[in-house]
């Protein structure tokens, strides 16, 4: 099965989930790779859990907006604050950002 290139548009359900999933198990392999090397990264189960989730969401919600919003601008900005609202999310999981009472430490 290899993926053909086509218009994001004749891709139907079921691949775009599929090419999410892929993205999503690709990035999580990054730590538990690291793990096998480095004393550095210390994640368990919750955490490849909770990235996971962070993660598979954010791609659902950029797949619905490159199928709804149709000016190339919008869209461009509504990915950019969705990418920017994870990373300040993924952060303070990490190192705990904000004065909240979950998050790193």
């Amino acid at each position: 099965m290899f993926l053909v290139l086509q218009p994001y548009s004749t891709f139907n359900a079921q691949k775009r989930l599929a090419v999410i999933l892929i993205i999503v198990v690709a990035l999580l392999l990054i730590p538990l790779i690291a793990m096998l090397f480095t004393n550095e990264v210390k994640w368990d189960l919750l955490d490849f859990a909770i990235a996971g989730a962070l993660l598979f969401s954010t791609g659902l919600i950029v797949d619905f907006i490159i199928r709804n919003i149709r000016q190339p601008w919008q869209r461009i900005v509504l990915v950019v604050i969705l990418l920017i609202i994870l990373l300040f999310i993924w952060m303070h999981l990490a190192v705990g950002i904000f004065t909240l009472p979950f998050g790193g430490t």
